[in-house]
């Protein structure tokens, strides 16, 4: 009788030192894992014309594939797929011909009215927005939703790199968040996807000129369903 409660006993002290060793050692590989990250460097804008969009001088179009995959970011393309604007005035593509690897598309358009295009393109998207900016450069919600759909698309706890065509819409992007009370220390203006010649390019446009066909179903897409939101009253 002594010897099974002995033997008892010892099962519960294995099963106690095996339960405290495994929490052990998935605290020491969580902290393992989040010791793999590299410290990204601060934003830091470039300088000349591109440094006029907000575009980052440390990680852009050239460097991004170093900075791919991380788990405390995020990663927006906030090009439209079909934009109304000319971007073939300025050697760009309207329609989002492909995008890096990783990255999500959320429409800029589709966030707030657009200002500040170049005359060449003309006029993008006028239609409904979460977002209204006045003369004076603040943002109006237009929904009661409109932050809380902001704020789940950008998450404020999370690094985020924007992206879009020639890097226009990417700096408009984080003037926006900024403004409304994201931390512009987290927020990285990739720049644009047209000069991307890296390794994880992710092609949607196949052919070219009139022969041009866009596979716009294989994009992973935030689409903002205005009609269910609830208007604020003006």
């Amino acid at each position: 009788m002594k010897k099974a409660v002995i033997r008892r006993y010892h099962v519960a002290i294995a099963i106690v030192i095996a339960l405290f060793a495994g929490i052990v050692i998935g605290n020491l590989n969580i902290t393992h894992f989040s010791e793999k990250l590299p410290t990204l460097p601060l934003p830091e804008v470039t300088d000349g014309q591109r440094g006029e969009l907000g575009i980052d001088k440390n990680i852009n179009e050239s460097t991004i594939d170093k900075y791919l995959g991380r788990t405390d970011s995020v990663y927006i393309d906030v090009r439209m797929l079909d934009d109304p604007a000319n971007y073939e005035a300025i050697n760009g593509d309207s329609k989002l011909s492909g995008l890096v690897k990783g990255f999500e598309v959320v429409p800029y358009p589709y966030l707030v009215n657009v200002v500040g295009l170049p005359k060449e393109v003309g006029e993008t998207y006028t239609g409904k927005t979460l977002f209204t900016q006045n003369d004076k450069g603040e943002y109006n919600a237009n929904y009661k939703e409109s932050m809380t759909i902001l704020e789940d698309l950008f998450p404020k706890d999370k690094n985020i790199f924007l992206m879009c065509g020639g890097g226009g819409y990417s700096g408009m992007t984080k003037s926006m968040l900024v403004k409304l009370g994201w931390d512009t220390n987290k927020i990285y203006v990739v720049g644009g996807y047209w000069f991307y010649e890296g390794q994880n390019d992710f092609k949607i446009k196949s052919g070219d000129g009139k022969d041009a066909t866009y596979a716009f179903w294989k994009v992973p897409y935030h689409n903002i369903d205005f009609s269910k939101l609830t208007e604020n009253k003006k």
